[in-house]
């Protein structure tokens, strides 16, 4: 299954969950915002959204500092 992440088109083995994708992505542990298609999809969701062919995702993740 090919998905755009970001800008950039990345390849992944069969069907996954928003929930699969960031544990593929080891973004576990981190704070993040996760856009699909144009829609923000609430962190509740992440393990039943499954993501299809060609889906666009846009992935934030939030840096502290100062």
């Amino acid at each position: 299954m090919q998905l755009t992440i970001n800008g950039q088109l990345q390849s992944f083995d069969g069907q996954m969950s928003v929930q699969q994708l960031i544990e593929c992505l080891s973004l576990q542990d981190k704070r993040i915002a996760i856009e699909c298609n144009g829609e923000i999809i609430p962190r509740s969701k992440y393990p039943e959204q499954i993501l299809g062919e060609g889906d666009q995702l846009e992935i934030i993740v939030a840096v502290g500092g100062g």
